[in-house]
């Protein structure tokens, strides 16, 4: 009887070990990338860009706008304790609003927008696409046990024809995987997603989204 036992045991554990194997084998590795600039060759010009956007198939990265660096997180007890995190000043906020209308003004397609929970990423991305559009992803700030797994796959996933993935979030989580240099306040870096990784096209200043055609 006892033989018997350890024969199935030992079975359940190699049947077990396949499993985990296989989980890890299908999970994508995706590396960092030492730059966020973007890649020489592939980069697209402000002329070029407006029209590369409309056709679709990129990931936009925004950094939330403009905030009160009066306050801290410190205190917060959970995403939606709005009163103990750093909030959008009033000049972010009418930044995102002028982002909002230049956004709508160049018909870019808007069907997925993915915010970070945190007050000020939430704020930014309903100010520029509207509340009924964003929804809230915590992988976009926590590191999960490691270097932002979770943004990784958002990053590197490809974006259908005629569509776009945009993402509002911070700038370190973007800075520790994609590289320097450091995104500024209301600044968005525009991504080619290859499935492995990305490649950053374009990298648009808040009051750049005016100068797109």
């Amino acid at each position: 009887m006892l033989p018997s036992l350890f024969r199935g045991c030992r079975s359940a554990l190699l049947l077990l070990s396949l499993a985990c194997g296989l989980a890890a084998a299908i999970e994508p590795v995706i590396p960092d990338v030492q730059s966020s600039a973007p890649v020489a060759g592939r980069a697209l010009s402000d002329a070029a860009l407006g029209d590369a956007l409309r056709k679709g198939g990129y990931v936009i990265y925004f950094r939330h706008t403009q905030t009160d660096f009066s306050k801290t997180d410190a205190g917060m007890q959970n995403y939606g304790d709005c009163a103990n995190q750093r909030l959008l000043s009033v000049q972010g906020k009418e930044t995102a609003r002028r982002i909002g209308n230049a956004i709508r003004k160049l018909r870019l397609p808007v069907q997925e927008v993915l915010s970070s929970p945190y007050c000020r990423t939430m704020d930014t991305a309903r100010l520029i696409f509207g509340e009924e559009k964003v929804k809230s992803r915590n992988e976009i700030r926590e590191e999960q046990g490691a270097n932002y797994p979770g943004l990784k796959i958002l990053l590197a996933t490809p974006v259908a024809s005629g569509s776009l993935r945009w993402i509002i979030g911070h700038g370190t989580p973007f800075r520790s995987i994609a590289g320097p240099p450091h995104l500024a306040e209301g600044e968005a870096a525009v991504l080619e997603p290859t499935g492995s990784g990305w490649a950053v096209v374009a990298r648009i200043q808040p009051d750049q989204w005016n100068l797109l055609r």
